[in-house]
């Protein structure tokens, strides 16, 4: 079982920046992909944002060459480098860490959210 606290969200103008922090408890933190979701008010979650062991990254296209994530094993942290931010990023953002388990199949782990806000 992993926990995750997401912090670093806030309120912020446009063409500013954040960055998203997720501490991960727990053990085996290089076994996961992991993930940015974001959901705005009277929105579906979207995948914003994926690493995957061994480094590989993608991001959907609103957010490629804004938004970076990266991860560090040794703090057990992921996160997610916003630039450039417009009221259109105004959501609650949520990490998601994936196991997958031989038997199980896919374990999925989520945090409770940070709120990002966008004025414009």
């Amino acid at each position: 079982q992993v926990q995750l606290v997401e912090s670093g969200g806030g309120l912020v103008h446009t063409g500013e920046s954040l960055r998203l922090s997720c501490a991960a408890s727990g053990s085996e933190f290089s076994m996961y992909d992991m993930g940015w979701y974001r959901q705005a008010p009277g929105k579906e979650r979207e995948l914003v944002a994926a690493i995957y062991k061994g480094d590989r990254t993608n991001y959907i296209d609103t957010v490629k060459g804004r938004f970076t994530i990266s991860r560090d094993n040794a703090k057990s942290t992921l996160y997610l480098q916003m630039n450039s931010l417009t009221p259109e990023d105004t959501a609650v953002y949520y990490c998601k860490f994936r196991l997958w388990d031989a038997s199980l199949g896919p374990l999925d782990y989520w945090g409770m959210g940070t709120q990002v806000t966008v004025s414009s």
